[in-house]
């Protein structure tokens, strides 16, 4: 039986589901679990959301409608329909749900702040780009019981047991079969059901396992019959070759048996026998096994479809890094254009793509301030048609979430247009609502040698703007009222577009003009200096170690091109921030591999836009607790390694290895055609994304018409020269041999978080988020590639 699934949170994932309107009669879910069914017994909110509010929806100061909420008999997905349209109606799951803020926390609910209190307002934040439901009770009390009832079932789902989660996928599909809500399931709802599930089965095989599972002969399944036929079908052949193999009786794994598997085919290491005791502890069901210290088959899968028999290594995934060294020994993660949650023309500018961006680790957000109205400076991406938010309104939100996902640092990318006096304006802001968040000085009040870490700059908020002197100069005093300064390379790339915009042709250059820079926001500049990039023979003689220069991408390829060995000495003394080309006007990303293969630090992406950039941003800062900072391998921060991307077999640290992936299966893939008898054609495609030796791509073939448990058993093998830099990422697409393919689900991994042996690997919808139960099952070994072989 498939359980790989209980590994993941229980979503119920069908937001298109065509349920009828509850009407107080629905059959009660026959496989909800008695655990569940007990918290939720006791809870008068869980009790009132189950029957149901009428509560107004919130889109704009001119869009408030009242909808009709319930909590469904799944405990798992919240349903809702317009108050006077019977039919029109809509659900989400749960587990879609990241967070619930209290009272006036969103634009939308600030905007309407004068009609009503914060006590009966609250925002529901959805996983991944999904846009926020916004929503007003009748009274204080309504809202706090939805508030309380949707924390308690988050929290309920985030500590469920394997069996539970398991039980909550069965009881999803029995009810997506069970069309009549009978509590029963007849063999045409059967049929129906197979093509929800990606299934495409001949009918007389169906009806054979339908026969078998109908134990009572009545012609339909109900309740344990049900079990049975899910069983069946979801019956992994794969993972009982594997048990086999290693099984001495073909019945179960002893200690000795689990052993010989964690240490031969897991490659696990020492202390191998507490491991497979805890194992059986953790994962067996059988209390039979426990006692004769043994692992049954569903033990085995259980454990197979947990976390830690998914390829990320568990240990990699919380805090592993020495957080003590320089800002500039981390990659760290982050935004472009963070005020923009659409493309950089016409796109809504707004304060949620700060809190978005933290709460998925970014560390460096960018904020392009113009003079605005009233003396109020404004964000917005200047000369177009974005819409315009308060520079007082994204410090709220910073100092707000800045330090919810991560302790460490949070940079602010200042792109300074205003005149003077709003830079006052700005300075003040930045003082009053970040206070000591705010980094203001030196950490020991000192002239500083070079760049503090991590750890030192905890909970602290850094200025990376243009600055009056240098750092020296604000210990000696030596410092003017006003000094000019050149227009910075962000600026330029405005004008790019601006250019590019009017048609212009890019030959024609605005001639720079000087800026004149208020002191009280120069001196909120502490450790990030912006100025201009002449050379990297000019950085070598004349730069500060707080001075940070910032790249358009096609500078930073050609500097990579003509001195990579240089670009990353260069980045092990000092900060460089790389940023998209102003041409990409839809908000598209450039692959930062490129650039982390030069030892950028800062290399901001759209985090607005899905797809392979931001899969590969998500990939590498998936690990050292989430926390946005990533310890740079040791060749990018040692300044005499040498070590050129262009030609990684020079460095003297040289260790190439070979990668072989056994491609075995895929579990549960979601459908990605709503035609309803289309059924996936699946293929997987392994990408190498490292320095230009590694970058490589291969496929499986593909398996036509089964999208529920295709079997590929496909071997690849990629030699890769610096294994330090290489993020690995899994695509699966459904073939179409007359159009492009169609994307299915991918996880990226750096090859160093990746575990060996027998492995799933939990897909990740385009959006970043979890498609539980979708998984691929994989065989992994890396080996030392022999250096005389070559590649």
């Amino acid at each position: 039986m498939n359980r790989d699934s209980s590994t993941s949170s229980s979503d119920t994932r069908n937001t298109d589901r065509d349920d009828p309107a509850p009407d107080g009669n629905v059959t009660e879910n026959p496989m909800a679990s008695s655990g569940s069914v007990l918290r939720i017994q006791g809870d008068d909110n869980l009790q009132s959301m189950l029957v149901g509010t009428v509560m107004r929806k919130i889109k704009s100061r001119s869009w408030k409608k009242q909808r009709y909420f319930k909590l469904q008999d799944d405990c798992a997905t919240i349903w809702y329909q317009s108050k006077k349209t019977g039919n029109t109606h809509c659900t989400f799951s749960v587990s879609d749900v990241e967070a619930i803020r209290e009272g006036h926390q969103s634009e939308v609910l600030l905007s309407i702040a004068d009609e009503f209190p914060p006590d009966r307002c609250f925002t529901l934040v959805f996983r991944g780009r999904r846009g926020n439901l916004d929503l007003v009770a009748e009274s204080a009390e309504e809202a706090q019981s939805w508030i309380r009832g949707m924390r308690k079932l988050i929290e309920n789902l985030e500590n469920m047991g394997e069996r539970e989660k398991l039980d909550q996928w069965i009881g999803d599909w029995f009810k997506k079969a069970d069309k009549n809500k009978d509590g029963r399931m007849n063999f045409k709802e059967v049929r129906d059901l197979l093509k929800m599930m990606n299934v495409d089965m001949n009918e007389h095989h169906a009806h054979r396992l339908f026969t078998m599972a109908d134990r009572s002969q009545s012609g339909t399944l109900e309740d344990d019959e049900f079990v049975l036929f899910y069983k069946m079908l979801t019956r992994r052949e794969d993972v009982l070759k594997v048990f086999q193999q290693y099984s001495a009786d073909g019945q179960k794994l002893s200690l000795r048996d689990l052993q010989g598997f964690l240490r031969d085919e897991q490659l696990e290491g020492g202390g191998v026998e507490q491991q497979a005791k805890r194992l059986i502890e953790r994962y067996e069901p059988s209390d039979t096994a426990k006692l004769l210290n043994a692992m049954t088959f569903d033990g085995f899968l259980m454990y197979l479809g947990s976390a830690e028999g998914s390829i990320f290594n568990p240990q990699r995934r919380g805090l592993f890094q020495d957080m003590s060294q320089p800002l500039c020994h981390y990659f760290i993660s982050s935004s472009h254009n963070t005020y923009l949650m659409e493309d950089q023309l016409r796109g809504q500018s707004s304060v949620e793509g700060y809190i978005r961006a933290l709460s998925r680790g970014c560390r460096c957000l960018e904020v392009d301030c113009w003079d605005g109205a009233s003396g109020e400076p404004i964000v917005y991406h200047g000369r177009t048609f974005t819409s315009k938010i308060l520079f007082k309104d994204v410090v709220s939100a910073v100092g707000n979430y800045a330090f919810k996902v991560s302790e460490y640092p949070v940079i602010l990318s200042i792109e300074n247009h205003c005149g003077v006096e709003q830079q006052n304006v700005m300075a003040q802001h930045l003082n009053h609502i970040l206070g000591d968040k705010l980094l203001k000085s030196t950490l020991d009040g000192r002239a500083p040698v070079g760049l503090p870490s991590p750890e030192d700059l905890k909970g602290k908020i850094l200025l990376k703007a243009k600055k009056i002197g240098g750092l020296e100069e604000s210990f000696s005093g030596m410092v003017e009222d006003a000094l000019t300064g050149e227009v910075s390379d962000e600026e330029e790339a405005s004008e790019i577009e601006k250019d590019h915009l009017q048609r212009e042709s890019i030959r024609h250059r605005v001639k720079k003009s000087k800026q004149h820079l208020s002191k009280e926001l120069s001196d909120c500049v502490v450790y990030c200096k912006s100025v201009h990039f002449s050379s990297f023979k000019h950085s070598r003689i004349h730069s500060k170690f707080y001075e940070v220069a910032s790249f358009t991408e096609s500078k930073a390829r050609k500097h990579l091109k003509d001195a990579g060995a240089e670009f990353v000495l260069h980045n092990s003394r000092q900060l460089t921030r790389i940023y998209p080309s102003g041409f990409r006007t839809d908000s598209s990303n450039f692959n930062p591999q490129e650039m982390w293969n030069a030892g950028c630090q800062f290399v901001a992406l759209n985090f607005q836009t899905a797809g392979e950039g931001m899969d590969l941003n998500d990939g590498l800062f998936n690990q050292n607790g989430h926390c946005g900072y990533v310890l740079k391998p040791i060749f990018m921060r040692e300044p005499g390694s040498g070590f050129d991307p262009e030609m990684p077999q020079n460095w003297e640290g040289y260790r190439p290895v070979v990668l072989t992936i056994q491609v075995i299966s895929g579990q549960q893939l979601p459908k990605v055609n709503i035609k309803e008898d289309s059924i996936v054609d699946p293929l997987v495609r392994v990408e190498i994304h490292g320095v230009p030796m590694d970058q490589a791509k291969q496929e499986t073939r593909y398996i036509e018409n089964n999208g529920f448990n295709p079997v590929w058993y496909d071997t690849l093998r990629f030699s890769i020269h610096a294994p330090e830099l290489a993020l690995v990422r899994f695509v699966v697409e459904d073939y179409d041999k007359t159009s492009k393919n169609d994307f299915v689900g991918q996880f990226t991994l750096p090859l160093s978080c990746m575990q060996q042996g027998y492995r799933h690997i939990h897909l990740l919808s385009r959006d970043g988020t979890s498609i539980p139960p979708s998984s691929l099952f994989v065989h992994i070994r890396i080996t030392e590639l022999n250096k005389a072989s070559g590649s």
